[in-house]
């Protein structure tokens, strides 16, 4: 137990790592060009595309956990009748040897 509590702190910590340089090198890619202005359209369009992206991923989550819980997700089941799973003789009466 001890162990898995070790493993889930360093994948924590390691994914934090991962944001802070995610967030790092946005911001001096962000800053690194004080003379370059964008537009009024591209931060329209800067929205639109996080708007989207967003409706998108929450969209097939959602579908997602519908289906898990729905069962659609599960191997199909077959009803059968007794006499299907009983074994049967497929010679006829004629072919038994004597």
């Amino acid at each position: 137990m001890k162990t898995r509590r070790f493993g889930t702190g360093v994948l924590v910590t390691v994914l934090f790592g991962f944001l802070a340089w995610a967030l790092v090198v946005g911001y001096l890619g962000w800053t690194s060009s004080p003379g370059v202005e964008m537009p009024s359209i591209g931060f329209g369009a800067l929205i639109f595309g996080v708007v989207m992206s967003l409706i998108v991923g929450i969209g097939l989550m959602a579908l997602v956990f519908f289906s898990s819980r729905s069962g659609y997700d599960e191997p199909p089941k077959y009803d059968l009748s007794p006499e299907d799973t009983e074994p049967t003789d497929e010679r006829s009466e004629d072919s038994k040897p004597d």
